[in-house]
């Protein structure tokens, strides 16, 4: 569907039946603008990511930045929060389906993350459904009726708030080119979210609200930021109407909250421990170094190491700062038939909410509705007010030393066979148009599929040693994985599974560790 918008912008996924609400000639005229004005030095910033992996291959470490010490020095906070976000106790995210949409908004939660990035598979057909769903909803029309059991869902009186994530800075848009170039995923999702809702949340008294991903230093957060400043001109909107809340959930961002913080000022909601791909981006930023092997995903807990470092370093900056310290993802779920799992399951997300609070966490993340009341019962009994931005950690010292601690704990077969089963399971969902999967009483998405596939990598890659004294290799990695495909291919039947186990066993077993799984499996998908 070529568009006559400056002359070179061109659509190449279909534009049939609610698209054409959403890629109207405004709407795409728009999105356009946005890449010839920021994509370029997009680029640049993902440059400057290969370029710091470089020195850190070469010996250096994170750390906080000298140029900066002014920043962090200084006594300022960040622009007034709205009063729908002074109370974020229990978030709930997910994907942008019309179903999961109605009842994450409907389920008590404080606040939805409609995920277009790690919970959602970017086929055309789920990035313009989401986009319709997500209008609708400030249109007042956000009903479904479920084909099979006819149930209707509509959305009750009283929502949670909702916040968009968009895709991080590294993904493309291919069905979208612009002067030749597939334009940037994140732009798109947000440009298209801003474009139509953003006066319609206002008017309802909520407002263009985001979470941004994957963010690995603050020039990429300025980055952001001029683009709000852009988009709220364009539109209308007085600078400061968008809100941020970043995930911090790559080591190099850890070393630079302040900085984060302090460039996305005027826009700045809170931070987030996306706790999933921080330990990915340990291993990927780190992990080609013996000093840093890892043990079992299972061991890297949070609140040890440098997980509970970094917690406490969240906490501390964002309350000096004005802005909100939200906690990680329980990706527990239900255990349906096992009312003693079940019991289990939720104690360890009683006890992992438990910490958040107590440490001085402002809310925390769910991945069911069922777990929303267990979440919300932790905070509204240790977090009577609604934040704690009252508990500033003054007298806390973090070092980088503290930040980079590595956990205890051993590498098993078991280990590895985990990682191969949820790793290509999880490629094989995400390439058949599905991101958020409920695998093994956990709820997956594209973050601890990542880990499975560095940590493999740095596994084999280090000769690393099991407890049994036996030495991972690729050999040891090759007849594991043959092994679990047999059970795979019993239980999870389709082409697409010998697609996933191709693609992920050739990333495990690649010279260089790739930086993105979703990068080539996108190849995959429609």
């Amino acid at each position: 569907m070529p568009l006559d918008i400056a002359a070179n912008v061109q659509i190449t996924g279909s534009v049939e039946g609610r698209a054409v609400e959403i890629l109207t000639p405004e709407a795409v005229a728009f999105v356009a603008d946005l890449h010839r004005r920021f994509d370029a030095r997009r680029r640049e910033l993902l440059a400057l990511r290969v370029a710091r992996q470089a020195r850190f291959d070469a010996g250096e470490l994170p750390d906080f930045l000298a140029e900066t010490a002014e920043v962090r020095a200084g006594d300022w906070t960040v622009a007034p929060i709205p009063a729908d976000l002074q109370d974020r106790r229990v978030e709930i995210t997910g994907p942008v389906d019309r179903k999961m949409i109605i009842n994450a908004l409907n389920c008590g939660a404080k606040v939805f993350m409609a995920d277009f990035e790690d919970a959602t598979s970017p086929t055309w057909a789920n990035l313009i459904e989401g986009q319709v769903n997500l209008k609708d909803r400030w249109a007042g029309d956000l009903t479904h009726v479920d084909a099979n059991s006819g149930k209707r869902y509509a959305l009750g009186a009283n929502p949670a708030v909702l916040v968009i994530r968009p895709r991080g800075w590294h993904l493309p848009e291919r069905h979208l080119e612009v002067d030749g170039q597939p334009i940037s995923g994140a732009l798109f999702d947000f440009g298209l979210y801003l474009f139509h809702n953003a006066k319609a949340a206002l008017a309802q008294g909520s407002g263009p609200y985001f979470y941004l991903p994957k963010l690995e230093s603050h020039l990429e957060a300025r980055l952001w930021n001029e683009v709000f400043v852009h988009t709220q001109q364009a539109l209308g909107l007085p600078v400061g109407t968008i809100k941020a809340t970043v995930l911090i959930e790559t080591i190099p961002a850890a070393f630079e909250m302040d900085e984060i913080i302090f460039e996305l000022r005027d826009h700045m909601a809170g931070l987030n421990c996306g706790r999933w791909d921080y330990i990915f981006s340990f291993i990927k930023r780190l992990g080609r170094r013996p000093a840093f092997l890892t043990p079992n995903r299972s061991a890297m807990v949070m609140g040890q190491a440098f997980l509970g470092a970094y917690s406490l370093k969240l906490i501390q900056t964002c309350h000096r700062r004005g802005a909100f310290a939200m906690g990680g993802m329980a990706a527990q779920i239900p255990i349906k038939g096992d009312e003693a799992a079940n019991q289990a399951a939720f104690a360890k997300v009683r006890a992992d909410k438990e910490r958040e609070a107590g440490a001085g966490h402002d809310g925390t993340w769910v991945a069911h509705p069922d777990l929303v009341p267990v979440a919300m019962e932790v905070f509204d009994r240790l977090m009577p007010t609604p934040n704690q931005l009252d508990r500033k950690l003054a007298d806390l010292t973090i070092t980088q030393p503290q930040m980079l601690e590595l956990h205890d704990g051993v590498r098993t077969e078991d280990g590895v066979r985990e990682n191969i089963r949820v790793g290509v399971r999880y490629t094989q969902a995400w390439i058949e148009g599905r991101g958020a999967v409920p695998l093994y009483n956990l709820m997956e998405d594209a973050a601890t599929a990542e880990i499975c596939r560095t940590q493999l990598w740095q596994w084999i890659k280090l000769a690393a040693e099991l407890d049994d004294g036996r030495t991972i290799t690729s050999e040891l990695f090759v007849g594991l994985l043959t092994q679990e495909m047999a059970g795979l291919r019993r239980d999870f039947p389709s082409p697409r599974l010998e697609e996933a186990a191709h693609l992920f066993s050739r990333m495990v077993l690649a010279d260089t560790l790739e930086e993105f799984l979703t990068l080539p499996a996108y190849e995959l998908i429609s």
